[in-house]
């Protein structure tokens, strides 16, 4: 496969409407991913699968996420920006159909790896913004396309809960089908295409691109290695936090859904971060500190919420999400700034392996800690909380003194 073009001509600064609409348009759709995880109950149930194998309905949108980062974004390199954006979008619209109409494992499953796989038109999508905003405010506006995915990241497990709540949880697919299939129309008709000059670079080419760039690029390693360890902290939190809650708390679902929604005043660092990246292009050494800072908040984060007994504790324990939301979506953006400068004509490449290797990390955090709530509750989990952004922060602070921080 070979496929030749020009650049066509971008705009020199984004409009408004358009940051906004790429923003919510990546908040509803990494939302899609994460649906599910707060109703694996009620799903395997109505689905007949056995407690063993209700696993499969997250860790198989967690995979279709990872072949989709790998095998799906960086096709932005390659392809028309816009008509890839919105097919994958629709794809993902049909998948999230099909989940809402399953009555039987094995197509829910089939569609839970679809949409995992179709998610990842959201790592289109902040690329694409980037290729779009002129290079002194880039960071600005990544940071405002960020925090739409942020939110959805955030408030799509409330929201699911909320939903399932009163109507079920089909209704929560059903409605997201017909959201995403809404987007795919509004992105068809208002994003600007974009044609990478690609220069007949053909798709295997273009991915085993990807094992040359990951050598070849420090920062690329440097900044997705230093998320893997405070996005992997994240995934920890939210996987463990609802079971603390209910077991130390006695909440609710309707409560820790609310819990989750205070929790979210953290993505509001998001336009601050992309105005510090825009600086830390500038000034290296502020970039690097802010990293830093990053990657201590969420490692600070995890003794914070140990503190105090009773509503102390739920409070503090509040704090602590606040913080641990707040330093993953500095660390994101500043990461993110310092990828996306490495090269207008790889970006897409460079997205999608930075995506594919803090997502595992995420993956490895969610084991983690259902294993440490199991062996030794909230005080175990968030020790093991602790360690993984520490240790993020150590291999941060030794690349300094080596000279390449």
């Amino acid at each position: 496969m070979s496929i030749s073009a020009t650049a066509a001509p971008l705009p020199r600064a984004m409009p408004a409407w358009l940051v906004l609409l790429m923003a919510a348009a990546c908040g509803i759709l990494v939302a899609n991913l994460y649906y599910a995880q707060p109703l694996i109950g009620p799903i395997s149930q109505s689905l007949g699968l056995s407690p063993a194998a209700a696993g499969l309905i997250v860790t198989l949108a967690q995979v279709g996420y990872g072949l989709g980062l790998l095998l799906l974004v960086p096709l932005g390199d390659l392809v028309e920006n816009r008509l890839l954006v919105v097919g994958v979008v629709a794809a993902c619209a049909v998948s999230l159909a099909g989940a809402a109409v399953s009555s039987t494992a094995l197509p829910f499953l089939l569609s839970a790896l679809a949409i995992g796989i179709c998610t990842v038109a959201a790592q289109i999508l902040v690329p694409f913004a980037a290729h779009l905003s002129p290079e002194p405010i880039r960071g600005r506006v990544v940071g405002q396309v960020m925090s739409g995915l942020l939110l959805g990241i955030m408030l799509a497990r409330p929201l699911a809960s909320l939903i399932a709540s009163v109507s079920g949880w089909h209704t929560v697919f059903v409605l997201s089908a017909v959201v995403t299939a809404v987007l795919a129309v509004a992105l068809w008709r208002l994003l600007p295409q974009r044609v990478p000059a690609h220069a007949g670079v053909s798709y295997g080419g273009l991915l085993r691109s990807m094992a040359k760039l990951w050598g070849t690029q420090p920062v690329l390693r440097r900044r997705a290695l230093c998320h893997a360890g405070l996005f992997s902290a994240f995934s920890l939190f939210w996987t463990a936090v609802p079971l603390h809650l209910t077991e130390q708390f006695g909440m609710t679902q309707r409560g820790i859904a609310l819990f989750a929604l205070v929790g979210v005043a953290g993505a509001l660092v998001a336009p601050l971060a992309g105005r510090l990246a825009d600086a830390g292009q500038m000034r290296p050494a502020l970039a690097r500190n802010g990293i830093r800072l990053a990657l201590a908040m969420g490692a600070v984060a995890f003794p914070v919420s140990l503190l105090g007994s009773g509503g102390v504790a739920l409070g503090a324990l509040l704090v602590g999400a606040i913080l641990l939301d707040a330093a993953v979506t500095l660390n994101l953006i500043l990461s993110q700034r310092a990828v996306y400068a490495l090269g207008d004509a790889i970006r897409s490449r460079l997205n999608g392996l930075f995506m594919a290797v803090f997502f595992t990390g995420g993956a490895i955090g969610s084991a983690l800690g259902g294993w440490a709530m199991a062996e030794g509750g909230w005080g175990l989990t968030a020790w093991v909380g602790f360690a993984l952004p520490a240790a993020a922060l150590a291999y941060a602070l030794f690349e300094g003194v080596r000279g390449e921080g």
